[in-house]
């Protein structure tokens, strides 16, 4: 006969079943392929001739080495931390603004509000990235360039991810990444705070509360918890972005130089010009590390571990 007990861990495990199946296929064999490589001169994708040398920490020298001396790879490193805090900033505090805000107006409107802030995250990487290309772009069939002109803002098209080094590139990868990143933080935020029992506000103004009291006082201590997902899931996801920022890139509407974070440096190592697989898995393996040190520092800061921690019962 199965105990109770038991019998509950094995549910547990059945459902849990298909989600560690899809992360050890699609996130830990690939983690341990990439950092096998990383120690490999593959290049091409040559595997029998190259994937089966060892060649030790060489890609990990030449990698710091071009950090230190190569100006291209620092401002990619620079460009990563710029964009990674900036959009996070945008993605959190936006997100929240709008959960808030929406809070507040009537269910129609909220809907409707709602809707059109989900736009960028549903349409597809392709058409979003098009819009913006022809809203930024640097000649006078640019959105924004056509605009200034007939307001006699401007006297000239400027080329927005062109100009301005670095603030250009920078303020146009953060602007069209950070819209994606809002509607994520939006749609969890309002859920958080939908859940928020009514009695709560109710209680709160008729004490005389103001919205921004409520706001400060009884709605975003009660979704603390939900902001530090937000934050730590944004902070992971941007770390490893590229899609949107390399269609700005390969269109040659942001400058290549400091418009390149991190993982899209990773992808042009291997997939574009140098194709040096090696040390591209080198870079990314030196991703990984980075990324797992900040998620583990956010929960650390936030504390994740009074979360976790087993509730206090009266004695």
């Amino acid at each position: 006969m199965i105990k109770e007990g038991t019998s509950r861990k094995w549910e547990l495990w059945a459902f849990l079943a298909p989600a560690l199946v899809v992360v050890v296929i699609f996130y830990v064999v690939p983690l341990i392929l990439t950092v096998y490589t990383s120690f490999t001169p593959l290049r091409n994708w040559n595997i029998q001739r190259y994937a089966t040398r060892w060649i030790g920490l060489y890609n990990y020298q030449k990698l710091f080495h071009a950090i230190a001396n190569d100006p291209s790879v620092r401002a990619v490193f620079l460009t990563t931390a710029v964009f990674v805090g900036c959009t996070l900033l945008v993605n959190v505090l936006g997100g929240l603004i709008l959960a808030l805000l929406t809070f507040f107006v009537g269910k129609r409107t909220n809907s409707i509000a709602s809707t059109i802030w989900l736009l960028p995250r549903m349409s597809p990487i392709a058409v979003y990235g098009l819009v913006w290309y022809y809203f930024f772009h640097g000649s006078g069939i640019g959105t924004l360039n056509s605009l200034f002109l007939k307001l006699g803002v401007i006297d000239k098209p400027i080329s927005w991810g062109q100009a301005f080094i670095p603030y250009g590139p920078w303020s146009v990868i953060i602007f069209v990444n950070g819209l994606v990143g809002v509607s994520f933080g939006m749609i969890v935020l309002s859920s958080a705070i939908k859940s928020i029992p009514g009695e709560f506000v109710i209680a709160a103004r008729v004490d005389g509360a103001t919205d921004w009291q409520i706001c400060r006082r009884v709605l975003i201590p009660q979704i603390k918890w939900h902001i530090m997902y937000v934050t730590t899931w944004q902070l992971l996801s941007l770390l490893t972005s590229y899609a949107h920022t390399y269609l700005l890139v390969s269109w040659r509407l942001v400058n290549k130089s400091y418009g390149t974070p991190w993982a899209l440096y990773v992808y042009d190592l291997a997939f574009t010009g140098v194709f040096d697989q090696g040390l591209a898995a080198a870079a990314g393996t030196l991703l990984v590390l980075v990324g797992g040190l900040l998620g583990w520092m956010t929960l650390k800061i936030l504390g994740f571990g009074k979360l976790m921690a087993e509730p206090r019962g009266d004695i």
